[in-house]
């Protein structure tokens, strides 16, 4: 093992973990590469505030055959939400903000909402969960909001904001933001024109690129900084998350993942100016292993603290009762926090995790998490997502836990 981390170094065995066991994730991924499943990754595991393993895996470029260096850059999508998360708990401790405010206190066009039900039967409001996109919306009518959204709803998925519903069928233009010069101050109050796909709070649906957005935008109006300028300032510096970014510099540009027959998706758009708390982000291994580690510090990593431990308590708690039933609504045992899922029965939910641990990834294949109960922290890096090798890494972490 090489660790590239500026956390230090230790044997398995030293903090309760079996050394053969752990290297069945190198096995595993080496088995997934030659099936063709993933081309490659980079895995790290810590316990007890040491790294245990830190790997690379495969090719990073299969058109030259790049090996993966451990410093390989990933397109994180979804995995950028927890980011947001840890930016929002701090504006909450610090009283700028309340789960409880309605976003109209910060965003006044977001102000009396409708929501999208079908057209009959006339005398019931009913949502339907889900509308295939490209699909034509079928016949529906508005109906004013019963309440008001909140930062609770969107850090919780629970507001209805564009979760691929009705509403967002219903609504033409939300793909604006792409313009070249769009900014989160630009787009996000044009979400006041957007029907909503159920009655906030109702019922937990992915808000899988917009919902965090328009957090992200609050947390721009309470701290007078633009949100890249925040996350830089306030977590990737203290963390030494040095290699993560809405636009990647030119000088690393050799280190993306490049997947065969996907290169150009992989590249890069060119800079952009719309920072999506969503999905914008790019980084590495070695920096979402900083970010976990944070966590499993109760807040602090390398004498910086970002957050007390109650903060993180209250962050990575379930906040939607039994709305959330994974991502795909067939989970059990499975609650959701402020933008981290939670594990509430390991059994029931057939995880690879520990009982209270929390994380989230990316449609791209990224996964990290941090399992209190264990003192562990992982992070799986892959552009492609595939679920057999996120499930043999999470095993072979689970399994090599002997003390």
């Amino acid at each position: 093992m090489t660790n590239i981390s500026d956390i230090p170094s230790a044997r398995p065995e030293d903090v309760g973990m079996d050394g053969d066991r752990l290297s069945r994730i190198n096995e595993r991924m080496a088995a997934h590469i030659d099936q063709g499943n993933i081309q490659g990754a980079v895995t790290a595991v810590a316990r007890g505030g040491r790294v245990v393993h830190f790997e690379a895996h495969g090719e990073k470029d299969t058109r030259d055959n790049t090996s993966m260096p451990e410093d390989a850059l990933f397109r994180m999508a979804s995995s950028t939400k927890p980011v947001l998360g840890v930016a929002t708990m701090m504006m909450i401790e610090e009283g700028l903000i309340r789960p409880s405010n309605p976003v109209t206190r910060f965003i006044p066009e977001l102000k009396d909402m409708q929501v999208a039900v079908l057209k009959e039967p006339d005398d019931k409001d009913i949502s339907p969960n889900f509308v295939q996109p490209g699909q034509e919306a079928p016949a529906h009518r508005l109906v004013p909001a019963n309440q008001e959204i909140t930062i609770h709803h969107l850090l919780t998925h629970t507001s209805g904001l564009m979760s691929s519903g009705l509403g967002a069928a219903h609504t033409a233009n939300t793909k604006e933001r792409l313009a070249a010069d769009a900014t989160l101050a630009s787009y996000i109050p044009r979400l006041g024109d957007v029907a909503l796909d159920f009655q906030p709070g109702s019922r937990w649906r992915y808000s899988p690129g917009t919902g965090l957005d328009v957090v992200a935008r609050i947390i721009e109006i309470v701290s007078g900084m633009d949100f890249d300028t925040f996350v830089r300032a306030r977590i990737f510096e203290p963390l030494r998350m040095n290699d993560t970014h809405f636009n990647v510099p030119d000088e690393k540009s050799d280190r993306r993942v490049a997947i065969k027959g996907r290169e150009k998706l992989f590249e890069g758009r060119g800079p952009t100016k719309y920072f999506s708390a969503s999905g914008g982000l790019t980084s590495t291994c070695r920096d979402f292993l900083h970010f976990e580690q944070m966590f499993a510090g109760g807040g602090s990593l390398f004498g910086e603290r970002l957050l007390s431990p109650r903060t993180i308590a209250m962050m990575t708690a379930n906040q939607t009762g039994d709305l959330f039933k994974g991502l795909y609504g067939a989970q059990q045992g499975m609650g959701f926090g402020y933008t981290v899922s939670v594990v509430l029965d390991p059994v029931a939910a057939d995880s690879r995790r520990g009982k209270g641990a929390f994380g989230w990834g990316g449609a791209f294949g990224t996964q990290s998490w941090t399992d209190p109960g264990d003192d562990v922290t992982a992070v799986l890096m892959l552009q492609q997502p595939h679920q057999g090798a996120q499930y043999d890494f999470g095993n072979a972490v689970q399994q090599a836990i002997i003390e």
